[in-house]
């Protein structure tokens, strides 16, 4: 039987490796963007919904879709906004928004799947995506980690409110990440630069390298899956041993 899912911001990055890995193991999946040219790349069993993940009424329509295409198993609330900020130099009306802005795309997102998988009565699994930030964050980073905190927050109370309907709630916490965000970034660099950076990525994660995004899709698919019937209310990091060995690059003045 096929089975239908919702991934947030499924158009670059982790996002479309998520839906990329759901599509390989035979599913539909309804892929929700701001920007319609993140899904150019995108197959028939992508179905696209453009819009503010953040609005319910168009987190509404991208269930909807999900429901036709199969039974709605799985949402991952994979959204965000990328922007620092902190309190001695932005209003603080500023940093409040920047924190909701976040937040807001993955209550939305539980709100929905929990009340449709309610409906349905048969259960299922939403995954969010958080951040190493949300347990050690760092200068400049206050309204990132504070939403992704949050969020995790939000998982925890889902698990325990809804676990009892057959809904799993979980949350993956990536650390650094090879998307076109971060190969954007080195490549607006000097190669001295560039290399510099790789060298201290490298020198963060245990592993001695930054993780692919296929390999945070692998974790959130392990988790959206029956092999994870009995895992509920977890944030797995998914870091390479970053948060473990807690060392960060913009931890100095």
């Amino acid at each position: 039987m096929t089975l239908s899912y919702v991934v947030t911001g499924g158009g670059r990055g982790i996002g479309r490796a998520i839906v990329e890995r759901l599509l390989g193991d035979g599913h539909t999946v309804v892929a929700v963007e701001r920007d319609p040219e993140a899904l150019d790349w995108a197959g028939e069993r992508v179905v696209p919904v453009i819009g503010d993940a953040a609005d319910e009424a168009v987190a509404g329509r991208a269930a909807d879709l999900a429901e036709q295409a199969g039974p709605l198993s799985g949402w991952v609330n994979n959204a965000a906004v990328f922007r620092d900020a902190s309190v001695h130099t932005t209003p603080v009306e500023e940093v409040r928004r920047l924190i909701a802005a976040n937040l807001d795309l993955a209550v939305v997102g539980c709100a929905v799947a929990v009340r449709r998988f309610l409906a349905a009565g048969t259960g299922g699994a939403v995954v969010n995506i958080t951040s190493h930030q949300a347990r050690r964050a760092v200068p400049g980073s206050l309204p990132y980690a504070t939403a992704k905190a949050g969020i995790e927050g939000l998982t925890r109370a889902l698990a325990v409110e809804y676990g009892r309907h057959g809904i799993r709630v979980n949350a993956v916490a990536p650390g650094s990440v090879v998307t076109e965000r971060y190969e954007s970034f080195l490549a607006g660099q000097e190669p001295e630069t560039a290399a510099a950076i790789e060298r201290e990525m490298a020198r963060l994660h245990p592993l001695g390298r930054v993780a692919a995004a296929g390999e945070v899709a692998a974790a959130v698919a392990y988790l959206l899956s029956p092999e994870a019937s009995f895992v509920n209310g977890v944030t797995l990091p998914v870091d390479g041993g970053r948060s473990v060995l807690g060392l960060d690059p913009e931890a100095r003045e």
